[in-house]
């Protein structure tokens, strides 16, 4: 009998974890399973793949020979899936993703509209929650992957870059500084700031270009701290200060005139948002359709 794919993936999630068990749990599959599929490979090969006398199972020097392609095999396998995304319009299946807050709520919602007219047989079910309640329950299986704004470092799961946004100052409708088309940072520094809370990848992008140009973020004057960009946009219709927020998040209320978005020369406010997922685990062809939908796509038309 020959290799087949789902062997190899076995066997590299086996490598990767250094135990059965945890490539069991991983794949979601049970440890006899694994250790059979492990098996039907080291027939095969006419050679043992793994060194089972120490607590961590480690490669053989076969093992390691064979690692390199059981990789390759699966990037391959990923890439194909990506590249048949595009002719799968009849494609059925529901997608369990979680989003953290600007993406949930505000740029996701714009985007569905689109994807479902192209792939109206495949259901999104979303979850808003934080990028830790993400983590946790890709890695619980209770998601198939998260759309997040900071990228994840962790052993179990891959991170990758889809898209990026971009934030811009917002003031008041009829603030000073909503007459100048491009405020300098000392001018916008005289007014009060009203801010995501701290450790939020909104605040956490501003604070970083400000540290960019060398400026001691002593000197912002924080009229408040808000934990939602809801509460910050209401805040600052009511005059309470300014802010820096993502331009997709303040569309709504540009469009009736209620909040003003500048650019302050010479600055960037630019975040990328990633999908994150379990390594162990091929994502289904509907998952795939999704992401490549993300990565190939100009979702400024929509957002």
């Amino acid at each position: 009998m020959a290799v087949n794919f789902y062997q190899l993936r076995i066997f590299f999630a086996v490598a990767e974890k250094g135990s059965f068990s945890a490539a069991a749990s991983g794949m979601r599959i049970s440890q006899p399973a694994v250790t059979m599929q492990i098996q039907s490979l080291e027939n095969y090969f006419g050679t043992k793949l793994f060194n089972r006398s120490t607590r961590r199972i480690v490669l053989t020097e076969a093992g390691e020979a064979l690692l390199p392609f059981a990789k390759r095999a699966i990037h391959l396998m990923k890439e194909t899936d990506q590249a048949m995304t595009h002719y799968t319009q009849s494609l059925q299946g529901q997608i369990e993703l979680g989003a953290s807050l600007t993406f949930g709520e505000y740029l996701l919602p714009r985007i569905l509209g689109p994807f479902s007219k192209e792939y109206p047989n495949i259901s999104v079910s979303m979850k808003v929650i934080d990028t830790t309640q993400i983590l946790d329950e890709i890695l619980a299986h209770q998601l198939t992957f998260g759309l997040v704004e900071t990228s994840i470092d962790h052993p179990d799961v891959l991170v990758e870059p889809l898209f990026y946004d971009e934030l811009k100052l917002i003031v008041p409708t009829g603030h000073p500084l909503a007459q100048m088309a491009q405020p300098h940072i000392e001018q916008v520094l005289e007014y009060p700031f009203v801010l995501r809370e701290k450790g939020s990848s909104t605040r956490l992008v501003m604070e970083e270009e400000f540290r960019r140009h060398q400026l001691d973020l002593s000197q912002i004057k924080i009229a408040s701290e808000l934990g939602s960009t809801g509460a910050v946009k209401s805040a600052v219709e009511a005059g309470l200060g300014i802010s820096i927020l993502s331009q997709s998040a303040v569309k709504h209320e540009l469009s009736l005139r209620l909040l003003e978005m500048k650019s302050i020369a010479g600055f960037e406010f630019k975040r990328h948002f990633f999908s994150v997922y379990l390594n162990s685990m091929l994502l289904p062809l509907s998952a795939v359709t999704f992401l490549t939908f993300l990565q190939q796509r100009d979702l400024s038309q929509w957002l």
